[in-house]
Parts: C-alpha cells; sequence; structure tokens
C-alpha cells in the first residue's frame, strides 16, 4: 500500500506544474522514502521529483544545509547570549543534547577597560566582549598584561570568568 501511495505521488509530483511543485514540502526524508520503492523506474520518478523539490526549495532559500562544524561555530560565536531556539536547533540536529552544550570557553585577551563605575570590561579576540557584574576585585599587572580569560557557565544562565589564573568573577556578555 505505502508503495503504491508513493509512486502514485511521485507520478502525481512529475505530471504538476513547477508552481505547484514549490509549495510541496521539500525535504530529505522525501528522498530516502524512494529507496524503499521496488521498481527501478518508479524509485527513479520518486528520486526525480524529491530532490527537483528539494533543490528548487534550496534554490529558494526555504532548506540550508548545515553542517556539525558550522552548528558548533555558532554555538561558539553565541555563547554567552541567549538564543533559546539554538540548542533545540542543534541538538535535534546533532542529538547532542545537554552534554553537547558549550559550558566552558577560553579565548584570547585583546585588551582589557574599565566602565566609569569600575566594573572589568573584557574584550576578546574572538570578538567577544564581556562586562562584570560584580564586586569582585579583580587584579591584574596592566604591566604584564592578560593573556586569556576562561568563561564558565554558572547557575541560573549566568557566567563567571577568569583572568589567566585569577579570582573568578561574574560576567555578561555585552557584545
Amino acid at each position: 500500500m505505502r508503495h503504491s501511495l508513493l509512486i502514485a505521488g511521485a507520478l502525481m509530483g512529475m505530471t504538476l506544474p513547477a508552481a505547484a511543485q514549490d509549495t510541496q514540502s521539500a525535504s530529505t526524508d522525501d528522498v530516502y522514502a524512494c529507496a524503499d520503492i521496488s521498481g527501478d523506474a518508479e524509485r527513479l520518478a520518486c528520486y526525480d521529483a524529491a530532490v527537483g523539490r528539494l533543490k528548487s526549495a534550496e534554490e529558494a532559500g526555504e532548506v540550508v544545509t548545515v553542517t556539525r562544524d558550522e552548528v558548533e561555530k555558532v554555538k561558539r560565536d553565541s555563547f554567552g547570549f541567549s538564543i533559546p531556539s539554538l540548542p533545540n536547533f542543534a541538538s535535534s540536529m546533532f542529538s547532542g543534547g545537554d552534554d553537547d552544550e558549550l559550558k566552558e570557553q577560553t579565548a584570547r585577551v585583546s585588551r582589557i577597560s574599565q566602565t566609569p563605575n569600575g566594573d572589568f570590561v573584557v574584550y576578546l579576540d574572538n570578538g567577544q566582549v564581556w562586562q562584570q557584574v560584580d564586586t569582585t576585585s579583580v587584579y591584574y599587572s596592566k604591566k604584564i598584561g592578560v593573556e586569556n580569560a576562561t568563561v564558565k557557565s554558572a547557575a541560573l544562565g549566568s557566567y563567571r570568568m577568569q583572568l589567566d589564573n585569577g579570582r573568578f568573577f561574574r560576567v555578561k556578555r555585552i557584545q
């Protein structure tokens, strides 16, 4: 029964005008479903129709292929920002779940400044900018400088930073 429906669907897809095909969903599931068709001609017709819809959707910008490395880069770049849909998006694609969540990041410090209130603003070489949000005394030598900053996830969506091997202090990402 399923094969008959797939064959019928494939044949209908071949006879529909191009405008109507654009409104059909495009998914890799459609391509994979074609593998279950036993007849060579019907399977080829199914593949041609499914791949055609997928290609049209990709050209129209409705479908994008994303690699695991690209998702990991987005996770690193967005570390410290609240993007509620990102963890669900990434874990659904690669079934990483909470174990795959980025909890810590270390980067080189490009410079440090202070706000009028005396809070530190730390600029990292990866483009991230973090500002101190607590009253912890942070010590570092302006003469020697700071090489690295480690930012760790903390409780309730907060973050802590450590400059080289110094004390941890609470921070928020501002850029």
